[in-house]
């Protein structure tokens, strides 16, 4: 289906829109899969936080001049399509999953913080955990000194209780045996 002039352009200013939001780009060959994979692929993706969009090569290009994401704009041709996401690895982490399932998904490039990614970098971009999985570890780390310091004054004041309740039950021992 062919679109005029004018819905072109909403196209481009919609695309535009995403790029200016997200902070990753992934570019994936989509030849081949069928109809209920890609509705799998869109709800999983959706549910991320991911914009999964099927585009005209000619627009994507246009959409993402002068972006950060420009630096892949020789990587869009054949039949793509474009995961945008503000989580810095949530798009990646769709399509590297997806793709690991589906053989027919083959990812081709991506773009992070104005550099180009193959399909290792992808693939690696993919493999960072969340940012509550990070989070959760860094107070893990934080938390770490602090119990551990807890443990062991625990240890040594049972230590100390031990050690006093020793002598006292010394004369009572004695007083018995006698």
């Amino acid at each position: 289906m062919s679109l005029n002039r004018s819905e072109k352009q909403a196209v481009i200013e919609e695309v535009t829109g995403l790029a200016a939001k997200a902070q990753t780009l992934v570019i994936a060959e989509y030849r081949g899969i069928t109809v209920a994979d890609m509705t799998k692929l869109r709800n999983d993706a959706r549910s991320k936080g991911v914009t999964l969009s099927v585009l005209k090569n000619t627009l994507a290009r246009r959409a993402v001049a002068g972006s950060s994401f420009d630096v892949v704009a020789d990587q869009m041709t054949g039949p793509l399509i474009y995961g945008f996401s503000v989580d810095a690895v949530a798009a990646a982490k769709v399509v590297a999953d997806f793709a690991k399932t589906n053989d027919k998904l083959v990812i081709r490039a991506g773009a992070f913080a104005g550099k180009a990614l193959d399909v290792n970098g992808v693939k690696q971009l993919a493999n960072i955990p969340s940012k509550e999985v990070l989070l959760a570890q860094l107070c893990g780390l934080l938390m770490s000194p602090i119990s551990r310091t807890a443990v062991v004054l625990g240890a040594l004041a049972a230590k100390k209780g031990e050690g006093a309740a020793a002598p006292a039950e010394a004369p009572e021992a004695e007083a018995a045996a006698a």
